[in-house]
This record gives structure tokens, C-alpha cells and sequence, in this order.
């Protein structure tokens, strides 16, 4: 990955911040994307530490324009592109009944349109480089999840639409890996939307007993070298895609005695 030129979309924190740090480390280009500037620029004096080529671009991949503008400042910058990791994301929780519906639509927004706009963007770039395209999903994007109907629907939009752009493409040299984390140390529980569309606030969750998000983004840059197709993380979420093929019906409701134990979970 020497030299190869890399975005990282929702790169201020968490795995983007982590995926960022492991490229430059292994002498990457990296341009960095977010929607707070303010943040986004923290995180740049930050990887500067590790090299001095790294580039912020403010924007909200959600919206088309300012794809196509990361990608066209990142091609005259740098002169061609490598590799785009869609890893902009937002969760939610709330059950379906009670949840505003600009709560699913705000996922879909950022989850699967940030995904789909970026890659339109950067596709005739990857076509030229024989490039890469990472999707950073997750094991809601195979098994719903309940009370994380946006979340899991964006998460299933994205993998179906990341397999279909990896077919289309099977003789034009292109690598699409979809990688699922599962449950990371990372700020995303603490944005995530509650049923009425304002932020959580304090996660749901142990984040003590979670992967870091280092160690997410040292598998995600080997799976990257190595051209995977699918990278699953976690034994649990092995499990759970093994034990959802053959034993839907018990899954369902192990999922759901799991996400009922939460702190605070709408479950009953």
C-alpha cells in the first residue's frame, strides 16, 4: 500500500480514525472525509504525528455534490485513486412502531446513499488504478437486528449493493471487500439516534468487552492486501451466520433475549 492513494469517509474517530492511522503507518496517502470540520481537523493534526501525507475534506458523503468534490480535490491533489473505505455510518435503537421514520431515513441516507454516492464518484478512478472499495458493515447487515430496523436495512441495502457492483465488475479488476467489525469500541452507540431522532447519549453497552478499533483496522488493511471478498471478525458473528443459515427460527430468538438485556432496551 505504498503510495496507493486512500479515502476514508467518517475518518474523525473510531475505525475511520484507526483505518487512517494503520494506512499512513504502512505509507499511504490518506485523505480523510467528515462531516464536522472542527473534528475532522483534530484528527488530521493528530495523524500528522504518524505522516505528512494526509489530507482532510470536509463534506457529507450523503449528499452527491460533496462526493464528487472529495473525489475530484482528492484526483487533482494527488493525480489517481486507490482505495475508498465507505465508513461513514450512523446507528439507531427504538422499536419500529415508535421510531420517527426520518430516524430510517437519516440511516439509509448516510449508511447506503453515502456508500452508493461515494463509489459513483471514485468508480472511473478505481476503473483506471484497478483499485479497491471497502464497505465497513456489520452483522446487523445479516441478521436483522430488532429495535435497529434502520440500522440493519441500511446495513443489508449496502452489502446487496456492494455484491452487485463486485459482479458487475468480476473482468475489470476491481476489489470490493465487505467487512463486518461487529461490536467495536468506538463512538457510534453514543450518536446513534433514539426513536425520536435525538442522540443517545451513553452506549447501551460494556464497551470494555468490545474489539478495538486498531485491531478492526489491522484486519481490514490485510484484507484489503489480500483482495477478500468478506471479512467477519468476530466469532460470534461467525456463529451467528452459521447458526442463522441452518436454525433461523432459534436465532431470532436468541437475538432477541441478547438485545433485550441491554440497558434500557425498548424490548420487552
Amino acid at each position: 500500500m505504498k503510495q496507493k492513494v486512500v479515502i476514508i469517509s467518517g475518518a474523525s474517530s473510531g475505525i475511520g480514525l484507526a483505518l487512517a492511522e494503520k494506512f499512513l503507518a504502512e505509507g499511504s496517502v490518506v485523505v480523510i472525509n467528515g462531516r464536522d470540520e472542527r473534528k475532522l481537523q483534530q484528527a488530521a493534526i493528530k495523524l500528522n504525528d504518524i505522516s505528512a501525507t494526509v489530507k482532510a475534506i470536509p463534506g457529507d458523503v450523503s449528499n452527491i455534490k460533496d462526493c464528487e468534490r472529495i473525489v475530484s480535490e482528492t484526483a487533482a491533489l494527488f493525480g489517481k485513486i486507490d482505495v475508498v473505505i465507505c465508513n461513514a455510518g450512523i446507528s439507531m435503537r427504538g422499536l419500529f412502531e415508535e421510531t420517527d421514520l426520518q430516524v430510517l431515513h437519516q440511516c439509509m441516507n448516510i449508511n447506503f446513499w453515502g456508500t452508493v454516492n461515494l463509489c459513483k464518484a471514485a468508480l472511473p478512478h478505481l476503473l483506471l488504478s484497478g483499485g479497491s472499495i471497502i464497505g465497513i458493515s456489520s452483522i446487523a447487515g445479516k441478521k436483522g437486528l430488532p429495535a435497529r430496523t434502520g440500522y440493519s436495512a441500511s446495513k443489508f441495502a449496502m452489502e446487496g449493493f456492494l455484491e452487485t457492483l463486485r459482479t458487475e465488475n468480476l473482468n475489470n479488476g476491481i476489489h470490493v471487500l465487505v467487512a463486518c467489525p461487529g461490536f467495536t469500541k468506538s463512538n457510534i452507540r453514543n450518536v446513534a439516534l433514539s426513536a425520536d431522532g435525538t442522540k443517545q447519549g451513553e452506549s447501551p453497552r460494556n464497551e470494555e468487552d468490545m474489539m478495538s478499533a486498531e485491531s478492526v483496522a489491522s484486519a481490514i488493511y490485510w484484507a484489503t492486501i489480500k483482495r477478500k471478498r468478506d471479512l467477519i471478525l468476530t466469532f460470534s458473528g461467525k456463529l451467528t451466520l452459521w447458526l442463522n443459515k441452518f436454525f433461523p427460527w432459534m436465532m431470532d430468538k436468541m437475538v432477541y433475549s441478547h438485545m433485550k438485556k441491554e440497558p434500557g432496551s425498548p424490548l420487552k
